[in-house]
């Protein structure tokens, strides 16, 4: 893999691209999340194929590294390694975090999926991963049968972690305050962002409410 460049810190909105949304809209709508001041972008689209994944990857990771930001690409470690994107966050079912890791090399981040299972995330810091995301935090327009996970699980992480941990599942902006105060440290969004992704100005201007909501933290 590419030698990753300095990162920016991992905190604050995690943008993940909708299924569906390619070419120049998307291009555009990332732009403008970026603009607002989003820098952690995961591009997941459960409806391309290979080619179109490797397309739009490349072209993403590209506009993240023009802007100070971090491409992460879900489930697809391979696709991660030959772009020389930021990382790549995995799943139960994507593949062992710590063959990951060695893949990955030090400095590349490596998310993992750790749904409402405390023990789960001490397991993914042990084998190297550099963040742990819980969820459904709330209910998911993206996976509406996915199992909730409580408050206390930030809290615990808080505490007893030492890596960040990433909030998913339903988080709006009239929502987030309650997770980010139990100790979350990222928010990942779908479809509070994108809800219509022609709406530049509207991107914008939510990446930068969401960005606001990290501002006192420690």
């Amino acid at each position: 893999m590419p030698e990753v460049r300095d990162l920016p810190p991992l905190t604050g909105l995690y943008a993940i691209t909708p299924d569906g949304l390619a070419g120049s809209p998307l291009m555009l709508a990332v732009e403008a999340l970026l603009s607002g001041g989003c820098r952690w972008f995961q591009y997941r689209d459960k409806q391309a194929g290979p080619a179109q994944l490797r397309r739009q990857a490349i072209a993403l990771n590209e506009l993240c590294q023009a802007h100070g930001a971090a491409l992460i690409i879900n489930d697809d470690l391979p696709l991660a390694l030959e772009i020389g994107a930021a990382g790549v966050h995995l799943g139960r079912e994507d593949g062992a975090l710590a063959a990951a890791r060695r893949q990955l090399g030090p400095k590349a981040v490596l998310g993992a999926s750790c749904y409402q299972d405390f023990q789960l995330a001490r397991q993914a810091q042990a084998a190297g991963a550099s963040y742990v995301a819980f969820g459904a935090v709330y209910a998911s327009p993206t996976k509406p049968l996915a199992a909730r996970a409580s408050l206390e699980l930030f809290r615990q992480a808080a505490a007893g972690l030492p890596l960040p941990a990433c909030a998913i599942g339903g988080i709006t902006l009239e929502n987030a305050a309650p997770v980010i105060a139990a100790g979350a440290r990222l928010v990942a969004v779908i479809s509070d962002l994108f809800q219509d992704p022609g709406d530049l100005a509207a991107l914008r201007s939510r990446a930068a409410a969401y960005q606001r909501l990290f501002e006192d933290l420690p």
